[in-house]
């Protein structure tokens, strides 16, 4: 019995020695060489592990179709700036004005509608671009257009929590107590946006916009505490979601733009806000039916979309994710669509691809067109005609049913050319009078064009001195010349009485080593052996094929300048 009592303070003794000599350890100091290995991680473990994705609203679709709307209103390039965009419940902290600069430069791709004009004097943030402006002004070594529109507005409110709803109940016993906790609110954002004139720094009646939208969050958990004997067991489980403010400005923002661009170019903008791509669960939808799908689903589907659209051949057998022509194909499909390029059949690239196969049914849901989510269906090409030269309208088909077809055969590729003057569908100039035209590719291409006079003498434009391999993004107008640019590199006029035109020849490779020797002069002068338009598509035929390129031409007629009658002279007065 006498042992009993000894055993008790000698473990005591031994766990305060222990203690002892850990707080003696801890208070050495310790080695960082032995943490080599660990700390060799942090550059590994301090990347994101998510592949970065565009930021989207749920309208910037209808971003994509005010821009085909106003190149099909053919107005003139306008100067447009912005201010700053406050937010007076300091509670949305984003970057408003620059979004509005993003959602402008997304309407101007093909329509070259808009260029912001981008000067602002910040006297807290004195950067380089703004110190060497300043210097250049005074200086006078630099001009500054003056725009003729600006953008104006506010977050007006943020009202947080306009509707909480919690729910919290609990059971407690002897041995165990349990809660369950539930809440949901709801916080509302308003946007006010106005269009101003300029030049008299007014604000243009009706030219206005206020808009809000909701956010929400929400979340749920349980809570168990148990004793099992002298011991006691803890668990705590939570769901929660909070939609951020970011995107829900940006969707105001856009929304915005498009309505007072829309009103102020006296356009149908409401057409372009009734595609089904803004429905609020769109994105969700399709996420889920990207999670339904395979991987080998998902890829067929995707894989069917890029042989409808011309990125890649047909195929016999079904492509593996790591095929390098399909990995090819995806990454070109990716940059067309202004996506951030993996080469990998991700979300972003599912919902890009198949987001035209899908409507709205009878009852209002989104339902899919032309494919399932259990199996792989055809999918129809959504792609245009082939294109022809002559008068060309906004879908690039030609409207002069006698001109000769210029590389028809290249799949689901379309270029389009258009005049660019002022007056509408204007196809006659006279001697002396300068041409603008602008030419937009469907797909990112290596772009040649070719200018021919009445007199048959043919020049090169494009590659020249400021593109020198012609390469050009899709969907995206390239001014021939670039009539906003101090220094275009050459000018257009219409040479001698008769039909002129440009034609454009599309490759997905680089031209040059390919054509004849003739062809590889310098741009901006006469070339030797070819006098016609039509000689140069043959000349590319022979070259490529009929399948590996795409051509599209538009003429126009000179007339002699007008006399302008003289008026007769008066007589002179008689002193």
């Amino acid at each position: 019995m006498a042992a009993g009592p000894l055993k008790r303070p000698a473990l005591w003794v031994l766990l305060l020695m222990v203690a002892a000599l850990l707080m003696a350890g801890c208070a050495t100091p310790r080695d960082p060489r032995k943490d080599q290995e660990f700390q060799s991680l942090a550059s590994i473990t301090d990347r994101p592990v998510v592949r970065p994705t565009r930021s989207i609203s749920s309208f910037s679709d209808s971003l994509m179709c005010m821009d085909h709307m106003l190149r099909e209103a053919q107005l003139p390039t306008t100067l447009i700036t912005s201010k700053q965009i406050p937010d007076y419940s300091t509670r949305v902290t984003v970057a408003t004005k620059d979004m509005i600069i993003t959602a402008l430069s997304q309407m101007s791709r093909l329509s070259n509608a808009f260029r912001f004009v981008d000067y602002e004097v910040d006297i807290a943030r004195q950067d380089t671009v703004q110190n060497l402006t300043t210097i250049l002004l005074n200086n006078n070594q630099m001009q500054l257009q003056r725009p003729a529109l600006y953008l104006s507005g506010a977050i007006s409110f943020v009202d947080q929590n306009v509707i909480n709803n919690r729910f919290d109940t609990g059971l407690s016993g002897p041995r165990i107590d349990m809660g369950y906790s539930q809440s949901r609110n709801a916080t509302i954002i308003g946007l006010e946006m106005h269009l101003g004139d300029f030049r008299t720094r007014t604000l243009i009646p009706g030219l206005d916009s206020a808009n809000e939208v909701i956010i929400g969050n929400g979340g749920q958990g349980i809570d168990l505490a148990g004793r099992i004997g002298t011991y006691g067991v803890q668990f705590n489980v939570g769901r929660d979601y909070t939609q951020g403010s970011g995107g829900a400005v940006r969707t105001l923002v856009d929304l915005a733009t498009i309505e007072l661009i829309g009103k102020w170019a006296r356009v149908p903008y409401w057409q372009c806000l009734t595609l089904e791509q803004n429905h609020p669960d769109f994105q969700r939808q399709l996420r889920d039916w990207f999670d339904e799908g395979t991987p080998a689903v998902r890829t067929q589907l995707i894989t069917r979309s890029l042989v409808s659209r011309g990125y890649l051949a047909p195929f016999t057998s079904p492509l593996p994710d790591n095929d390098p022509a399909l990995r090819k194909a995806l990454a070109r499909f990716q940059a067309d669509n202004g996506m951030v390029v993996t080469g990998v059949v991700d979300f972003p690239t599912y919902e890009r691809a198949l987001r035209h196969f899908v409507g709205l049914s009878a009852e209002g849901t989104l339902t899919r067109i032309g494919w399932a989510a259990t199996h792989a269906q055809p999918v129809q090409s959504a792609a245009a005609s082939p294109a022809t030269p002559g008068t060309t309208g906004v879908d690039g088909v030609s409207n002069d049913p006698d001109a000769p077809r210029y590389g028809a055969a290249a799949p689901a590729r379309t270029i389009n050319l258009q005049i660019e003057n002022v007056l509408l569908e204007r196809t006659a100039f006279e001697v002396g009078e300068q041409v603008f035209l602008s030419a937009t590719v469907s797909r990112t291409s290596y772009l040649q064009c070719y200018l021919a006079d009445a007199t048959g003498t043919i020049i090169r434009l494009l590659p020249n001195q400021a593109n020198s391999t012609g390469w050009v993004s899709a969907n995206q107008a390239i001014r021939i010349p670039d009539w906003m640019s101090p220094n275009p590199g050459f000018i257009m006029d219409a040479a001698s009485p008769g039909t002129e035109g440009v034609a454009c020849f599309a490759t997905d490779e680089d031209s040059m080593a390919r054509l004849p020797e003739d062809l590889r002069g310098p741009p901006l002068k006469p070339l030797k052996n070819y006098r016609t338009l039509e000689g140069l598509n043959l000349a590319f035929a022979a070259a490529w094929g009929s399948e590996g390129y795409t051509g599209n031409a538009v003429y126009w007629q000179v007339v002699p300048r007008r006399v302008m009658p003289v008026a007769p002279a008066q007589p002179a007065p008689r002193k």
